[in-house]
């Protein structure tokens, strides 16, 4: 399922009860897991809906700045910058691993939320890096697919014992 390209949901769909019910599951998802973002196909929906937001994360006390809650249907990305941005990813997907990932630093978001209405959003940095990992779901591409190098990839216990070292 994490492999497959994601149906986009029908406009007449969109703020149908079905999705408002996906929607809410996939909150639920994400804040019983601890993550920052979750996108349909992680919970075995194979649809173009992503949420993401949080105002402080136990997996990730490094971002310091919270990313307010959104949900994306149907989301479509523009890169605007050819600068990376770097980070060590994880997913709720891969469970307890981490991988460097360098991503575009600034990106414009067009979505539709549970409403039907329409947004659009230029992003940048942590904010944009966490969009475009959701997204990538949606592709069926995992963040392990866009790693730096190989070697920069771990449990997230090895990892943190690395950093630590002098």
């Amino acid at each position: 399922m994490l492999r497959k390209r994601s149906e986009p949901v029908p406009e007449t769909e969109i703020s149908s009860k079905e999705i408002k019910r996906l929607v809410r599951d996939m909150y639920d998802t994400m804040k019983d897991a601890g993550g920052i973002g979750l996108a349909a196909p992680q919970i075995g929906v194979c649809k173009r809906v992503v949420v993401v937001g949080f105002e402080e994360n136990e997996r990730y006390p490094e971002i310091e700045e919270k990313i307010e809650f959104h949900t994306l249907i149907n989301p479509e990305i523009e890169y605007l910058d050819t600068k990376v941005y770097g980070f060590w990813e994880g997913c709720l997907s891969v469970p307890n691993m981490r991988g460097y990932v360098e991503r575009p630093r600034k990106i414009k978001l067009r979505w539709n939320d549970e409403n039907g209405d329409f947004h659009e959003k230029i992003l940048e940095e942590m904010e944009a890096v966490v969009y475009q990992h959701e997204c990538d779901h949606l592709d069926g591409v995992l963040y392990i697919d866009c790693l730096k190098s190989p070697l920069l990839f771990g449990f997230c216990d090895e990892l943190e014992k690395i950093q630590e070292s002098p």
